[in-house]
C-alpha cells in the first residue's frame, strides 16, 4: 500500500535464537471455501523463487506493523498479495503460533465457494484453491507445515 508506514519489516530473533521475518510478528490469511461437490478447499500461494522459503506453498501473509491487528495484518497482505475476486471474508478465529518473543498468527476465514485469485505482487508466484486433504502433498514452507496439522481440523 503507497504511502503506508509498516514498521514491521525487518527481522528478529525468537527465544529459540531462529530468525523471523516481521519485527512486531506476522500474519497470514488461511482461506477456506468448499465447491460445489462439498469439498473443502483452502487456498495457497506458491512463494515466488527468489522469496525465502522460495517456491514453497503456504498462505498470503507478511510482517505485522506494530499498529496493526493480526487480523488487519493478514487482511491488509491478501490485498497486497492476491487480487481475488471477493469483497469480503468471514473471519471465524485466529492461530496464534508463537515462538516465545515472536508470533505467527493465522487468520482462519471463509467465503461460501471458490473465487478466482491470481498473484498481484511479485512475492506471489502462483495462487491456487487446494483441497484440504491434499495441502499436506505440496512442497510446504516449513512454518506452514508445521502449523497445518493444527489448522486442517
Amino acid at each position: 500500500m503507497t504511502g503506508l508506514f509498516l514498521d514491521g519489516d525487518g527481522w528478529i530473533s525468537c527465544a529459540a535464537g531462529h530468525q523471523h521475518w516481521g519485527r512486531h510478528g506476522a500474519a497470514g490469511l488461511l482461506l477456506r471455501a468448499t465447491d460445489h461437490a462439498g469439498t473443502p478447499h483452502v487456498l495457497l500461494q506458491r512463494r515466488a523463487f527468489w522469496t525465502h522459503h522460495g517456491n514453497t506453498w503456504g498462505l498470503p501473509g507478511g510482517a505485522r506493523a506494530s499498529w496493526e491487528t493480526p487480523e488487519q495484518a493478514a487482511l491488509r497482505e491478501l490485498r497486497e498479495e492476491v487480487a481475488l475476486g471477493v469483497d469480503e471474508v468471514a473471519v471465524s478465529h485466529i492461530h496464534d503460533d508463537d515462538h516465545g518473543g515472536w508470533s505467527y498468527w493465522t487468520v482462519i476465514a471463509t467465503i461460501p465457494a471458490p473465487a478466482t485469485a491470481t498473484p498481484s505482487s511479485r512475492e506471489t508466484a502462483e495462487m491456487r484453491w487446494v483441497p484440504a486433504s491434499e495441502v499436506d502433498r505440496l512442497a510446504l514452507h516449513p512454518g506452514f507445515a508445521a502449523t497445518w496439522p493444527k489448522l486442517s481440523g
